[in-house]
């Protein structure tokens, strides 16, 4: 029990070491994390309702940042209720054995003209892939804008399992979107 106390406390005190100075708070009215899919090849698009962001980003200490992502796996909505009943399913997030997925930072690349390259672990339904999302920040005044997206295979992740398996009535292929208004980054 001690030794784990111990461990928890070394990797926060890391972070809290290594971290920018700068921690940034998304604004959860103007920000959204969303999906599309394909199924039988006509777009289907869905968001996350329930999420929560950790950001520690200097863009000029673009490589000391970091990003963590919680996300609520039943908050997955596509707006219909038919569909949105299905989405908690085992077959589908399984939300009941996996309530959450979560993204966590390893590194963040500057590519110039705020564009950036961040890699780190993407964990969906007890899986984790190492994936790479670019970014894209802009700013207005005390205002910053991070998107981007990036597209994993769904069934990577065991996501639409038995009849749902089969890619031609669901594409294996999903984009994953973001826009997070942000508050607190320093000037690009």
């Amino acid at each position: 029990m001690f030794r784990s106390v111990l461990t928890a406390a070394l990797a926060v005190s890391s972070f809290l070491v290594t971290a920018p100075a700068l921690a940034q708070q998304v604004v959860p009215a103007q920000s959204e994390i969303g999906f599309v899919s394909k199924q039988m090849g006509v777009p289907v698009e869905g968001r996350f309702k329930q999420w929560s962001a950790q950001i520690a980003f200097d863009p000029k200490k673009a490589e000391a940042g970091k990003v963590a992502f919680t996300i609520q796996t039943g908050s997955a909505s596509f707006g219909a209720p038919e569909t949105d009943a299905e989405v908690p399913k085992a077959e589908w997030f399984n939300v009941a054995k996996f309530p959450t997925a979560s993204f966590a930072s390893s590194a963040i690349k500057p590519l110039g003209g705020g564009k950036f390259e961040v890699r780190g672990k993407l964990s969906i339904k007890g899986a984790s892939q190492d994936v790479v999302v670019p970014v894209a920040v802009t700013q207005s005044g005390a205002a910053s804008t991070a998107s981007g997206s990036f597209v994993i295979k769904r069934l990577d992740f065991k996501i639409g399992e038995g009849e749902w398996a089969d890619t031609s009535m669901v594409a294996n292929d999903v984009t994953v979107k973001f826009r997070l208004a942000l508050t607190g980054m320093a000037p690009l």
